[in-house]
């Protein structure tokens, strides 16, 4: 039997970074309770080869490329989606870039420029370009994905810290622009989470507990979990939740 509260049937649904890691996992979660999902990104053939494999586990699932950092390319994508389902119910920006471990003084204004335009512009875009599909007062829903980083400073961390604090800052003034249209806008802000990119960390004996000795709860998260926290923020569960940030991250932010 269909749960109401968590019932996401008919509704569209696009996320950007859809095709591996923490993007794909929201994107399964998302089609898992009925909602029909784009996923997007730059690299094709990783996009088909997650809808390959969503497919085959019955779930509606299409890929569409885009680079967030191309403003043509969001606007193509737009339209493309408007032509295609008409409107879009939820979007997920969960594509960004993994910050560059430096210093101030050795790192770069391009490598300051690239992170900033990647996580925190690409979700400016995104949310400006797509909420124009939003439907009023229909229950859409936005959900940005920031980072324990947005949250506390992280050592040589500077440029991702401050995009990923600028996503939240985002996400509570988009909340109150968007609430007289009904639109809700969310975070969800996740610690060290595994997965293919993290693999090499979690199998260093000393970085993986060094990084475990700032969790509480002793153990690295799940892309499920942090697909757990979209899940809920997209459903009708979370109907009077907007300009939030919750936290996946074993309880690492409130150390």
């Amino acid at each position: 039997m269909t749960n109401p509260y968590f019932d996401l049937t008919g509704k569209i649904a696009l996320v950007t970074g859809g095709g591996r890691g923490i993007g794909r996992a929201i994107a399964e979660g998302l089609a898992s309770l009925g909602a029909k999902v784009v996923i997007c990104g730059r690299a094709m053939p990783v996009l088909e080869e997650a809808v390959v494999e969503l497919s085959a586990k019955g779930f509606d699932v299409v890929a569409h490329r885009m680079d967030v950092v191309s403003e043509a390319e969001v606007r193509e994508t737009r339209d493309w989606l408007r032509d295609r389902f008409g409107r879009l119910d939820i979007l997920v920006n969960n594509a960004g870039i993994n910050p560059h471990y430096a210093t101030i003084d050795k790192t770069s204004m391009e490598e300051w420029a690239q992170i900033i335009e990647v996580n925190l512009t690409g979700v400016f875009r995104c949310c400006r370009a797509f909420g124009e599909l939003m439907p009023a007062n229909a229950g859409a829903s936005v959900i940005n994905i920031s980072s324990v980083a947005g949250q506390i400073g992280l050592k040589k961390q500077v440029p991702y810290s401050a995009s990923k604090g600028g996503v939240e800052q985002l996400t509570k003034g988009l909340a109150h622009d968007w609430a007289e249209r009904g639109v809700r806008v969310n975070a969800v802000g996740y610690g060290f989470i595994e997965t293919d990119l993290t693999t090499a960390t979690i199998a260093h004996p000393h970085l993986s507990q060094r990084l475990l000795a700032r969790v509480p709860m002793s153990r690295f998260g799940k892309t499920s979990e942090v697909a757990g926290a979209a899940m809920f923020l997209a459903s009708p569960s979370a109907s009077y939740v907007t300009g939030q940030t919750i936290m996946v991250d074993g309880g690492w932010t409130a150390i």
